[in-house]
């Protein structure tokens, strides 16, 4: 099956607001999605969290029970307090660099009332402060409102601080927007399944896995699948002062394949397959020289009597920043490799 990235669908994805918890409308769009493919309204389930489970039949049963997994949530910022100034106070929802997002434009609240993080001017810091990183505590959301008072007829406590939609393709193949972690793994879950593959397999869209991975397991436990592959985004910190080993991936050598995480010791069987499948097919493929970072897989690996898995990922420079950056050439390379992966549940064993 020759699959190509439905790259407009990527793009719609990312443009929608949902973070962890607060998925509705990237799961509407998904679901609309689902119900345009042609799969039947009894084979897709949104389960008690808000994780939406497809099983595609295929053409015949399959020999094992094979799930693909993607994550619709992205990190954002929460609203914790509104000063008397009617500055916003804000903690992280997922892990984000605070220096990355001063100065930012965001969208806050459900109306998308516009605004811009701010900091503490840099002539007015303290000499030694001056020269530390700066700490999400010490940043505030300017909304433009003249008091407290004024502030609070917009924005309340616990509404979110969204990072704005600014896409775009530039260079001769990058694409830069927010939320690729993972609106990208859901964008090729949806483009294999429009493919209507050949093979029985069960797909999952979970929630929460910026907080800690919480629906992936919730999704496994329902399925019970014997093989499971988490399509995400990985750091690629190929970048200047970047040597080596710290480079961790790099854009443009193709799909990540990960041996280990932070959070996992991947199937060496299921590791050296996906390998075998690129070499004899001419996927460019890579893997982490950094054991860092996790993702659902940490979860389903644990779930019911546990289950073998595998990560696959775009590499992704700027990770869980207002603007992440990936080549569509390796996000094509990922959507080849899982069209091809799809024959892990007819496969003997491995």
């Amino acid at each position: 099956m020759n699959v190509t990235l439905n790259r407009d669908l990527l793009r719609r994805l990312c443009a929608e607001n949902g973070t962890s918890g607060r998925e509705d409308t990237v799961r509407a769009l998904i679901l609309r999605e689902l119900v345009e493919t042609g799969i039947p309204q009894e084979d897709i389930t949104v389960d008690r969290l808000g994780n939406i489970l497809v099983h595609w039949r295929g053409k015949e049963p399959a020999k094992r029970r094979i799930l693909f997994s993607a994550h619709m949530d992205e990190v954002a910022l929460m609203v914790t307090y509104i000063h008397e100034d009617g500055t916003l106070a804000f903690d992280t929802v997922g892990g984000i660099n605070a220096a990355a997002v001063i100065g930012r434009q965001v969208q806050v609240g459900k109306d998308r009332i516009s605004g811009v993080i701010g900091c503490k001017p840099v002539h007015l810091l303290a000499k030694d402060a001056r020269t530390k990183p700066a700490e999400m505590h010490s940043l505030f959301c300017d909304i433009g409102a003249k008091d407290k008072a004024e502030a609070m007829q917009y924005v309340s406590l616990g509404d979110i601080i969204y990072f704005c939609d600014d896409a775009c393709v530039f260079g001769e193949d990058s694409f830069c927007s927010k939320a690729i972690d993972d609106r990208f793994g859901c964008a090729l879950l949806l483009t294999l399944l429009a493919e209507k593959p050949q093979q029985e397999m069960w797909c999952s869209f979970v929630v929460q896995e910026e907080i800690g991975l919480r629906g992936a397991g919730c999704a496994a436990y329902q399925i019970d699948p014997d093989i499971a592959v988490v399509f995400e985004a990985t750091t690629a910190a190929d970048i200047a002062g970047s040597e080596g080993a710290d480079q961790v991936c790099r854009l443009g050598g193709g799909a990540v394949i990960s041996f280990m995480d932070g959070r996992t010791v991947y199937d060496k069987a299921l590791y050296d397959e996906a390998v075998r499948i690129c070499e004899e097919n001419g996927i460019r493929w890579q893997t982490k020289t950094k054991i860092a970072g996790g993702n659902d897989a940490g979860a389903i690996q644990s779930a019911g009597d546990g289950v073998r898995v595998l990560a696959v990922s775009v590499p992704c420079r700027y990770l869980h920043a207002p603007q992440s950056v990936i080549r569509l050439s390796d996000a094509e390379e990922c959507t080849r490799l899982a069209a091809l992966l799809t024959a892990l549940a007819d496969g003997d064993d491995l």
